[in-house]
């Protein structure tokens, strides 16, 4: 068997395969899918693969075997009635010229029709049926050479592998399909299966066969691949989602469960209340007062709902929806679909119109339009992001002064109620096997960030809160990327600390610049937290704080038993190892020094049991001072700063002093409390801080004296 080009699954205009060549009413559609019609009636549109492909083995000349597979959805004008189809086309040029609308669904015309010349193959998911073509029905998929009239065709529909019973299909459905051919070679015979997007591979029984030689068609050396649809009397907007092509006839099994929910077919405006205020003008005065008031109402309403779309925000269109839409879907924005309040704002339950499946709305207030198309432009980038353990950002909503965000819903809500159930006994605790699946779940997430995808991203504030759970208890790690755009001038209270406090990383702090490192210092947090399910500091009865990486660090220099941190119900002999690597590479990621923390590369290494942790770790972890950091750099910051700030200006130390102090060269006065809380200074010299640091702490009191204290 050849191998006839590279394996690869194709999203959007531009992918790794190619691009497409778009012709007539192809566009981009929601979420970034292109569509290969719009709401215009009567139209075609076409989109080829740039790229030629080989059906044939250039050393034997014999064709060679082939599976295609793509995903798809048609969103009527009408629920209930069809417009026309559209089909996947293999053809010896790059586009069909001439093609027609209508019955020919963008492929052939009235005059080319039929013709042997073609040399086109064709399968088509129609959904009208045309009896001058011979269609069985409305809602069909048929193998169709060189015309419209089809060799071979069966009602849209599959055979369950379980009971082997055929189950009825909707092509007008507005869900999302999958389209399955696959044409063997030796045995001369074209398979095609349809079936619901969220079967990961095709039934074992397909929809129709066709035992044909399919060589003669596919003898030239250049073949492309394509993608038609056309619309009649009657509108439909056919969405291309995704495709993969093999050279193969094994197909391999795929994760599609986020594939996307695709919005209503678009509404025409209503004319109704134009003409219900040209009736009201022709009666009584009275009549007219109460038109104006019925007017005045839908005026407010109107208003309400009414939004403003600029110039800049055209480039989005795909990933914006409609204000009224998502008032809608979370009825009004009532108190009662209120999931919670955030940092960046209230987050609503809500399910879009037209469909099943539940949203989650996130809305939050801004005063200007200050770096808005660059928070947008971030979005439009996110929400192409596809990833198991990511949660997926469905598009935005700009109305007033807020800004709405479309995430899909999360039914078991965030990781940090599993973790801090102390004074809720009811709580369900998790399991060290959920546990573990969790950590790993926002490993894979943040190494898909950082070094999978075609760019970087940074997430800033990962927390056990930003961490949801789906129906199967999998981890999800939500709000990526937005941190970092409030931290560019989005956010109207300019001194918000991107991050959460307690997970930001020392260097952070000290330079204001993040890096994937700086993810992985709070994923190391979250790590220790979710093993040992408790916070990052706790108070304890006639205590002082307890911070919890210290005193997991404190168990291990010590040579006792670090378990005794870990949660008690999980806190068993048979999980000892799998327990002490975790706490000990949640050490590691969160240590201060941001040279010393591994990749995210690295981390999954570990965690999947192809790597080790080194055998000198605890040397490594408990150097604190590397690279001129002194034993608690968060103290040292918080006291610097207050010295920075003081109101008297000669206490505040020059800024070479301040390096000196953050590069470990020189350190803070054992009394430096006495300084900065006396703000008269009687006779101090111009520059006591240096004076400080250049004599020694040691001479402080003698400073004191000497200058008239």
């Amino acid at each position: 068997m050849f191998l006839l080009f590279e394996a690869v699954l194709v999203l959007f205009f531009h992918n790794s395969h190619g691009y497409f060549i778009p012709t007539g009413s192809v566009g981009i559609g929601y979420n970034g899918y292109f569509t290969l019609t719009n709401t215009t009636k009567h139209s075609h549109g076409q989109a080829f693969d740039s790229n030629p492909v080989s059906f044939t083995n250039s050393s034997t000349n014999i064709t060679t075997s082939f599976s295609i597979n793509f995903f798809f959805a048609i969103v009527p004008e009408h629920n209930h009635q069809g417009s026309h189809g559209m089909a996947f086309v293999i053809s010896p040029t790059r586009g069909l010229p001439g093609a027609s609308s209508d019955q020919y669904l963008g492929i052939f015309n009235e005059t080319n029709n039929g013709k042997d010349s073609n040399n086109v193959i064709a399968i088509e998911l129609d959904i009208h049926k045309d009896e001058e073509f011979g269609d069985i029905d409305d809602n069909h998929v048929g193998v169709n050479i060189n015309g419209m009239r089809s060799v071979a065709s069966a009602s849209a529909g599959y055979y369950d592998d379980k009971d082997g019973k055929f189950k009825n299909l909707s092509l007008i459905s507005r869900n999302v399909m999958r389209l399955s051919i696959v044409y063997s070679q030796l045995d001369k015979q074209l398979n095609v299966s349809l079936f619901p997007a969220n079967i990961s591979v095709p039934p074992r029984k397909p929809l129709l066969s066709l035992s044909k030689d399919l060589s003669p068609y596919l003898l030239k050396e250049k073949m492309y691949l394509g993608f038609t649809a056309s619309t009649g009397s009657v509108g439909a907007i056919h969405y291309m989602i995704g495709w993969f092509i093999n050279g193969e006839i094994e197909f391999p099994r795929l994760d599609f469960g986020m594939l996307p929910i695709l919005p209503q077919y678009p509404k025409k405006s209503s004319q109704r209340t134009k003409t219900i205020l040209a009736v009201c003008l022709t009666v009584s005065v009275i009549a007219a007062f109460i038109a104006s008031w019925i007017g005045f109402v839908f005026y407010l309403r109107h208003k309400k709902v009414k939004e403003v779309l600029e110039e800049w925000e055209i480039q989005y269109g795909p990933h914006r929806f409609a204000y009224k839409e998502l008032f809608n879907a979370t009825k009004g924005f009532k108190e009662k679909q209120l999931l919670g309040r955030g940092g960046f704002g209230q987050v609503y339950k809500g399910a879009l119109p037209g469909s099943d499946a539940d949203i989650a709305v996130k809305r939050t207030s801004h005063d200007s339009r200050q770096g808005m198309s660059e928070f947008l432009a971030e979005i439009s980038t996110i929400g192409r992001l596809r990833h198991p353990n990511l949660v997926r950002l469905l598009g935005y909503c700009r109305h007033k002064e807020d800004l709405y965000l479309v995430y899909d819903f999360m039914p078991n809500g965030s990781l940090d109620k599993y973790l801090y159930y102390r004074n809720n006994e009811n709580q369900e605790r998790l399991t060290w096997e959920q546990r573990f699946k969790i950590i790993k779940n926002v490993a894979s997430a943040l190494l898909y960030l950082h070094q999978e995808w075609v760019q970087v991203i940074i997430h800033r504030d990962i927390k056990p809160a930003n961490v949801l759970i789906d129906r199967e208890m999998n981890a999800r790690l939500g709000d990526f990327g937005l941190a970092k755009l409030y931290d560019q001038g989005f956010d109207p209270e300019t001194s918000k600390v991107a991050g959460t406090l307690g997970y930001i990383a020392p260097e952070f702090l000290r330079t204001g610049r993040a890096t994937t490192s700086t993810d992985v210092y709070a994923f190391g947090l979250v790590m220790l937290e979710v093993v040992c399910g408790r916070r990052l500091i706790e108070r304890r009865a006639g205590e002082d704080e307890e911070v919890l990486v210290d005193w997991i660090l404190e168990l291990w220099e010590k040579g006792e038993d670090i378990l005794v941190a870990v949660e008690e119900n999980i806190r068993h002999e048979q999980y000892r190892g799998h327990l002490e690597l975790v706490l000990k590479l949640g050490v590691l990621c969160s240590h201060q020094a941001a040279s010393v923390r591994p990749a995210m590369s690295a981390v999954m290494r570990i965690l999947d049991g192809v790597s080790e942790l080194p055998d000198n770790l605890l040397d490594v972890v408990r150097d604190e001072k590397l690279r001129g950091w002194p034993e608690k750099p968060m103290e040292l910051l918080f006291d610097l700063g207050v010295l920075c700030s003081h109101q008297a200006a000669s206490v505040r130390p020059a800024m070479s002093a301040v390096m000196r102090i953050l590069d470990g060269v020189s350190e803070l006065p054992d009394n430096l409390l006495d300084v900065v809380r006396d703000e008269k200074l009687r006779g101090w010299p111009e520059k006591p801080m240096e004076l400080l640091f250049d004599v020694g702490s040691s001479t402080y009191t003698d400073t004191l004296v000497s200058h008239g204290r």
